[in-house]
């Protein structure tokens, strides 16, 4: 659960390059089918198995519960080894980026709601948890245009807290283990408050030097305009020059016409309509 999608391995048959880029070509050639992608589904088929196997018998089994915690320790394990996998070969499949962060936070959320259920986790450590991993979900969403967040060492050590702390509270402990638990967790929910606030503040940062970044490239584009007006054979006088930004469909997004040093954009419509008048 470390916000970059790790389980991306592929199985195109070329020799795997360790610690390099990613190409095309690799991403093109990986197979659905590797290793990296089969121990993502294994971790997805765990959800349900593991709940089944924590309610059995009422869900305070010691047994049936051991049984879960095995189910759990290995879906969070499988993470770590398709990270490793992804990261070493360098091959990269979509079902891998979606799935990959699914599954991670579909068996740790499985495990809070169900412990909460259960009577064993209370519900506001759930709450805090789970609104902590929707909301940096959607905020990296919200600035994937700009930049991307990338995971940090305190990311990675909330997950590690997450998992330890949700495993001892799958099983039955009693004494000193059961304060050591309780402890754990609240080690894990302060770790995921303060890792959530780091990365608002990354992505505020990164949003704002972003937008920063293009606006500074339209005067510069602005200026280049009119160095090109007023240099000799230039086709428009150096007081007025006009500008079009193109999208991505080929068509004028805006005008930016620059007169007598100030600048006025136009809407897309009025420019296209000028330009089919002249033709």
């Amino acid at each position: 659960m470390t916000g970059v999608p790790a389980s991306a391995a592929g199985g195109s048959g070329a020799k795997p390059v360790r610690g390099g880029k990613l190409g095309t070509a690799a991403v093109n050639q990986a197979s659905l089918w590797n290793i990296a992608n089969i121990l993502t589904m294994v971790r997805l088929l765990l959800v349900p198995g593991f709940v089944l196997l924590l309610f059995h018998n009422g869900g305070y089994d010691p047994v049936w519960r051991s049984f879960a915690w095995a189910a759990f320790a290995i879906a969070m394990i499988t993470d770590l080894f398709d990270g490793h996998l992804a990261r070493a070969y360098n091959l990269v499949t979509d079902f891998g980026k979606i799935a990959d962060p699914i599954a991670d936070k579909a068996i740790m959320g499985a495990a809070l709601v169900s412990l909460s259920v259960l009577g064993d986790l209370p519900w506001w450590i759930t709450g805090v948890i789970l609104a902590r991993e929707l909301g940096i979900t959607l905020m990296r969403f919200w600035v994937i245009r700009h930049a991307v967040i990338p995971a940090s060492r305190g990311g990675k050590l909330k997950t590690l807290a997450q998992g330890t702390a949700a495993g001892m509270y799958v099983l039955v402990l009693t004494g000193p283990l059961a304060t050591l638990r309780f402890w754990m967790m609240m080690v894990a929910v302060v770790l995921t408050v303060v890792t959530g606030l780091d990365y608002v503040r990354q992505a505020v940062v990164l949003r704002r030097r972003s937008l920063a970044a293009e606006r500074a490239a339209v005067g510069r584009t602005a200026e280049a305009l009119n160095e090109a007006a007023g240099s000799p054979g230039a086709g428009a006088g150096a007081g007025d020059v006009v500008a079009d930004t193109t999208g991505a469909a080929g068509a004028p997004e805006a005008a930016v016409r620059v007169s007598g040093g100030s600048t006025a954009v136009e809407p897309a419509v009025r420019a296209r309509d000028g330009a089919e008048a002249e033709r």
